[in-house]
């Protein structure tokens, strides 16, 4: 119970990557007992700053590739937690698109090249589109006061649906992002039931409240002794 036998040290970036170092720094310097991560940038930046405090993942795209654990099966080091599988999905949502829009052959996708789990998302939507014949337009949101300008140009570029890859820039505006779509009569897809709860149109992807709550349960684990999570 947080202020009986927890106590958490919130910190958030808004979506400035940049100050993820400084506030990583900060919770070490607290002597904090277990860092909680949410997304591979916060995680990049935490584990750069310690490698003896426990770090728990409450979601990362893949975990492996973005060198944060050995293997699903065996994290080692000091990272653990839980993963989201999004790569592997990405393709599938541009597939969905496909469903609903039968003649679908322009999508614009909206990303963040900063992030970095941006370039293994975007691969796989390239795949799928290959194989459905479909063109993409890639826009990149690197700020809030990007979004506007992208749906201008995805309008300008004939687009007929968005793809909104995972992330943080974009679900801190996902309510401008669901306007935008509806403004612009464009059907879109989203990772994240937040998207939908905002007004967005559809979303595929794995239930991200249900992942922090089994973040909790390795944190509980972690603090009673147990090493293997």
């Amino acid at each position: 119970m947080e202020g009986k036998n927890i106590v958490i040290e919130w910190r958030y970036a808004e979506g400035k990557f940049d100050r993820l170092p400084a506030l990583a720094a900060e919770l070490v310097r607290l002597k904090v007992d277990i860092i909680v991560t949410g997304g591979p940038a916060s995680t990049r930046a935490a584990k750069a700053a310690t490698s003896t405090i426990p770090i728990v993942m409450a979601q990362d795209n893949d975990p492996v590739a973005n060198g944060f654990v050995a293997s699903l099966a065996r994290p080692g080091g000091n990272i653990t937690g839980l993963a989201t599988l999004a790569p592997e999905i990405s393709g599938k949502r541009l597939e969905l698109l496909k469903e609903i829009v039968p003649k679908l052959s322009r999508v614009a996708v909206l990303g963040t090249s900063t992030d970095p789990a941006n370039a293994q998302l975007l691969k796989e939507v390239e795949l799928a589109a290959g194989a459905l014949g479909v063109k993409l337009q890639y826009l990149d949101v690197l700020d809030p006061k990007d979004i506007e300008t992208a749906f201008r140009a995805a309008s300008k570029g004939r687009a007929e649906a968005v793809l909104a890859l995972a992330s943080p820039v974009l679900i801190s505006q996902r309510a401008q992002l669901a306007d935008l779509a509806v403004k612009s009569r464009l059907p879109a897809i989203y990772y994240s039931t937040e998207y939908v709860e905002a007004g967005g149109l559809m979303t595929y992807g794995v239930n991200l409240n249900d992942l922090y709550r089994r973040a909790a349960i390795y944190v509980d684990k972690i603090l009673k002794g147990s090493e293997a999570c």
